[in-house]
């Protein structure tokens, strides 16, 4: 059996939590991936997951080993991107996280045209709200709209971005025009939970200033906020891509415009590394190709 797939399955038996996810993932049955594991076990002489039906705990031996495996695992891609780039063709799978919003209306549409450019290209898109772990989740690049706090990531900026305060016509005309900050207080603000815990920004002046929100719903997913302010249901802060046609058309009203926030680029974020897999290099030239074309954004 291939060593290094056994640590592959291993590390994706810990990243997704159980044998039957890593499965569905390789598009395995549960049985084969239970094998590898057991055979790497055995291989080893030591135990490195304690499984039950129902959740799966990494031994003491097993963490260690879980770390070493994210290295070579990096290591050995590394290793293959630096001999691949010279031989001018992308090939193998590329894993590209984005906000599961964006990624529906600005990256997935994408995709096909990146592979009639690269047919040896494999695509695992995943589209999520979450903060994903580049290391850890094994992702190639990722899409993030925001500031960017981690230095240990390389971040190249694809696209511009503006957020700003919504709601409807019908809240405005029943709960009234926010005119400062403070008015938010006395608003039903929709926030996106604890992937916002930092608040809103906006910029008072010259300083950037972080307001805590309150209100009754709040959801991890940016497209419900969306939904719930078309409904009427309270204040929320989005980005320009997502709201710009209903603005246009009267359906969502900008407030606060004086306190505009910091623009929030859209940015291709990669792992520190001495090799930039082609593949991932040119993902994102593709993407800056397509976000750079006159009117896209209009």
């Amino acid at each position: 059996m291939d060593v290094f797939k056994q640590l592959e399955t291993f590390v994706s038996v810990v990243n997704l939590g159980s044998l039957s996810a890593a499965a569905r993932q390789e598009q395995v049955v549960p049985a084969i991936i239970g094998r590898r594991l057991d055979a790497l076990e055995h291989r080893l002489g030591v135990k490195l997951l304690v499984r039950t039906t129902r959740s799966i705990a990494l031994t003491q031996e097993g963490s260690a080993f879980y770390e070493d495996c994210l290295r070579i695992l990096a290591e050995l891609d590394e290793a293959e991107s630096a001999v691949a780039s010279g031989s001018g063709r992308a090939r193998g799978l590329l894993r590209v996280s984005a906000p599961a919003g964006f990624g529906r209306q600005h990256v997935a549409p994408h995709v096909a045209s990146f592979l009639r450019k690269h047919p040896d290209l494999r695509i695992a898109l995943d589209l999520s709200d979450r903060l994903v772990d580049l290391a850890r989740d094994r992702i190639d690049c990722a899409i993030r709209i925001s500031d960017l706090a981690d230095s240990s990531l390389i971040a190249v900026r694809l696209a511009e971005n503006r957020r700003v305060v919504v709601a409807s016509p019908a809240y405005l005309a029943q709960r009234g025009m926010p005119k400062t900050l403070d008015d938010l207080e006395r608003h039903d603000c929709l926030s996106l939970g604890e992937s916002q815990s930092r608040g809103w920004t906006f910029k008072v002046g010259g300083e950037l200033v972080n307001l805590k929100v309150r209100g009754a719903l709040e959801c991890n997913d940016g497209a419900v906020l969306h939904d719930w302010a078309l409904q009427g249901l309270g204040l929320t802060w989005r980005s320009m891509w997502e709201v710009k046609d209903d603005i246009g058309e009267g359906r969502l009203v900008t407030v606060l415009d004086k306190f505009s926030s910091p623009d929030y680029p859209v940015y291709a974020v990669v792992a520190q590394r001495r090799y930039l897999p082609g593949r991932v290099r040119l993902f994102i030239e593709h993407l800056r190709e397509v976000y750079a074309a006159p009117g896209y954004w209009d």
